[in-house]
């Protein structure tokens, strides 16, 4: 009898679990739910130890762009200098360009740390050193170094050398800004290249494809990391706009689409931008 409502109690589990996952396909979750990062917040949660540097002018953008690709733009709104370059282990042959993440130190670490987090865009690679022996480094930018310190100790800080800090992965805010898509000085109408900004919540780009929107198939051609945050399509004949651009992020998986983003008439080194964004 026993064993009996034993098997009962395992079978009315195991039905209260399949009503509960039929429950969350109902609204669409059941194909990108991923448990580990199902709540990205733009406040740290899961915090690891990280080695920090920084690079360039002591209130600098690091560099005048970096790796991913994004020129001058690391100096001014929404970025404002607030950018890093990362180690191999968190840049991912460029997937991660755009992905947010606060740092902090503590007093225990140097007593010129304020314990406060700021948050960070990974804009830059950093190759060698402390950044490809330390399993987590973060190249700030001086700015961004400087800002994890008591208020008037920045220099202090940045006199430091290699830091230890925490670090966690957050949303990306970018003040209801919208995707801009910033044409490739070598595009043209055979082979279109973009550079894509300011992706709200995760930040990064698994994928990227392209569709005609005027052409009867109205088929989406993946296209290819070019470098850094720049994507590229090498379509072996000459595309005709307006373009549809879709995203998908490498972090979440979601999926959007910018409709006719690319007009007509487009020209390389314009900038484009969508009425659409992750958050």
């Amino acid at each position: 009898m026993a064993r009996a409502l034993d098997h009962l109690s395992l079978f009315s589990s195991v039905l209260s679990f399949s009503f509960l996952l039929a429950f969350l396909c109902c609204f669409e979750t059941c194909h990108s739910f991923k448990p580990k990062y199902f709540n990205l917040s733009r406040a740290g949660t899961h915090w690891a130890s990280a080695g920090a540097t920084w690079y360039g002018s002591p209130e600098g953008a690091g560099s005048d762009g970096g790796s991913c690709g994004y020129g001058n733009a690391v100096s001014q709104p929404p970025f404002s200098s607030m950018i890093t370059g990362i180690g191999p282990s968190l840049y991912k042959s460029g997937k991660e360009c755009g992905a947010c993440y606060q740092v902090k130190c503590t007093k225990r670490m140097h007593p010129s740390c304020s314990g406060r987090p700021v948050r960070v865009v990974i804009t830059d690679f950093c190759p060698g050193g402390p950044c490809a022996s330390q399993s987590a480094h973060f190249d700030l930018s001086g700015t961004a170094f400087g800002a994890m310190a008591i208020p008037g100790q920045e220099e202090k800080l940045r006199n430091v050398g290699v830091l230890e800090i925490r670090y966690a992965r957050v949303a990306c805010d970018y003040s209801g800004k919208t995707i801009a898509f910033h044409v490739d000085l070598g595009a043209n109408p055979n082979s279109f290249s973009v550079l894509v900004e300011f992706e709200e919540g995760d930040g990064d780009l698994a994928g990227v494809a392209l569709k005609e929107t005027l052409k009867g198939s109205g088929k989406w051609r993946a296209m290819q990391q070019s470098w850094g945050a720049v994507w590229k399509l090498d379509a072996g004949y000459e595309l005709k706009p307006p373009f549809s651009i879709q995203l998908t992020s490498q972090y979440s998986g979601q999926t959007l689409v910018a409709k006719n983003v690319i007009p007509d008439g487009w020209k390389p080194g314009s900038t484009y931008r969508s009425l659409v964004n992750y958050l």
